[in-house]
């Protein structure tokens, strides 16, 4: 039986960290994944979900879609 070292300590506590984090970036709803992991708050979730890169450049393109949609005109919203 072959031992191989990690850098890293693995427990099943950061596998489900990990779950949760591969989840959120393929798009699983939020309060989806809290009833998958069991949690009563969402704030629990929370916890073990983790802004990635991949998260941030999702959530800036949908900000500028959302903003190249804003018109504005004497002050008024459109």
């Amino acid at each position: 039986m072959r031992r191989y070292r990690f850098k890293k300590r693995i427990s099943p506590h950061s596998l489900r960290h990990s779950y949760a984090t591969h989840c959120i970036e393929a798009g699983i709803n939020l309060s989806d994944l809290q009833q998958f992991l069991g949690h009563q708050s969402i704030l629990t979730t929370t916890r073990y979900t983790h802004l990635t890169n991949h998260q941030t450049e999702t959530a800036v393109e949908r900000l500028n879609l959302l903003m190249s949609r804003l018109y504005i005109h004497w002050g008024e919203i459109k």
